[in-house]
């Protein structure tokens, strides 16, 4: 039994980290020995901490010894995760500081994780290798792993997808037998549906072998060989010359240190009469990512503040014809995907284990509480060069009446 003395200094520890995230309707306990904080209250979540050392790491990192303890079973949530993080992140926000620990860790982990040639190699494979198999089980048929597009909340992820899609290729003003570039194309969605829908030709870099061995196949069996080439290389080594350029998803693993020289290479790759679109996870001021989920989920990462990344458009005189922030679009994407995985959550344990679930919800529910709370936003940035001939008068070729639901699932259909 706990004397009375250890009891009180354990709720004198629990009650300081409940005060550290804004004293919200979380109560905290220590498994075992009945101390709490707060005490006496029907909390709608409650936080079981299963020893006094993971109790000492939350006072001393909280960040990452609460994602690693939640990953190997710890600490147990007993209500709503997602809300909890939303709880957490809004104190942060409101404190209006990076914990010291934090910097710290990121400072490190900038140094092992740095996006060179080699380190990129290293940080892709680690997360989009994991395997196609896994993905599927979570993803939309097509294999999106970015944010989608709702033109009503009320749309499926499947029509969604194909909505962002159709939104990118809208925003470039794709024609017929162009030519695009596409650094890091995922598996392939993208690229498939301006060569099929858009009738350009699509050169597509990717350093996921995974990735793009599935793109590659998916282009055979809808017989596009002859219009995309799938480049299994780093997007340092993109060659010749294009009308378009476009990014999604990917600027987030280039780091700061190397937009002057991604702005280098889409230059090189469009010249002064091309146009592009970059789509990336940012934020409001320049912040450090999260040390947990570089260091358990994407290693490497980094979402830049806008400012951040004029360092790739201004060098090179690019003008910014639209921004656009989908941030509620990105929590709505992600608890779809959420959903699709706690559903699959068996199968994921049986080909990982059940510390890797535990990780990987806790990156999902933590993406739709930065989401939801704007510590994340998700950014489009539209540009062209200066003597780029091609920039609409206005932005009513974005939002042409041919976003019905009818038309989307006759898309769907069509690329199915």
């Amino acid at each position: 039994m706990p004397t009375r003395a250890l009891l009180s200094v354990d709720t004198f520890l629990l009650r300081k980290i409940h005060d550290s995230i804004g004293r919200g309707p979380v109560q905290f306990r220590l498994a075992g020995n009945g101390a709490m904080w707060p005490l006496a209250i029907d909390a709608p979540i409650q936080v079981v901490i299963a020893d006094r050392r993971t109790l000492s790491e939350l006072l001393f990192n909280p960040e990452l010894a609460f994602g690693d303890a939640y990953s190997d079973g710890r600490i147990e949530v007993r209500g709503d995760l997602t809300r909890l993080i939303e709880i957490i992140l809004r104190s942060q926000l409101e404190a209006g500081q990076t914990p010291w620990l934090s910097r710290l860790w990121n400072s490190w982990l900038d140094l092992v994780q740095a996006n060179t040639v080699k380190g990129s190699h290293r940080n892709i494979h680690r997360h989009y290798d994991l395997s196609a198999n896994f993905y599927k089980l979570w993803l939309d048929s097509r294999m999106i792993y970015t944010c989608a597009y709702f033109p009503d909340p009320s749309v499926s992820l499947e029509a969604a997808q194909v909505a962002k899609m159709e939104h990118v290729c809208r925003k470039l003003c794709l024609r017929p037998d162009e030519t695009v570039v596409e650094a890091g194309c995922g598996w392939g969605a993208l690229a498939l549906w301006m060569a099929s829908h858009y009738g350009v030709r699509v050169r597509s870099f990717n350093i996921s072998h995974e990735q793009i061995l599935f793109a590659r196949d998916r282009a055979r069996q809808e017989g596009l060989s002859d219009r995309i080439e799938f480049v299994e290389d780093d997007y340092r080594n993109i060659s010749g010359r294009y009308d378009a350029f476009v990014s999604v998803g990917m600027l987030e693993h280039v780091g700061p240190e190397h937009y002057q020289e991604f702005g280098t290479i889409i230059h090189r790759a469009i010249g002064n009469s091309g146009r592009g679109l970059v789509h990336f996870i940012g934020k409001n001021q320049p912040l450090p990512f999260s040390p947990w989920i570089r260091k358990r989920i994407f290693p490497g990462a980094y979402a830049p503040a806008l400012r951040q990344v004029m360092d790739v458009f201004e060098p090179f005189n690019f003008s910014v014809l639209d921004v656009e922030n989908l941030r509620p679009h990105y929590a709505r994407t992600v608890e779809h995907w959420l959903s699709q995985f706690e559903r699959s959550s068996n199968k994921v344990s049986a080909m990982f284990d059940s510390e890797f679930v535990r990780a990987w919800r806790l990156y999902l529910c933590g993406s739709i509480a930065s989401f939801r709370v704007g510590n994340l936003q998700l950014f489009q940035v539209l540009f062209a060069g200066s003597q780029c001939s091609s920039v609409p008068w206005t932005r009513a070729h974005m939002y042409a009446d041919d976003r019905s639901e009818e038309k989307q699932a006759a898309w769907i259909q069509s690329a199915s």
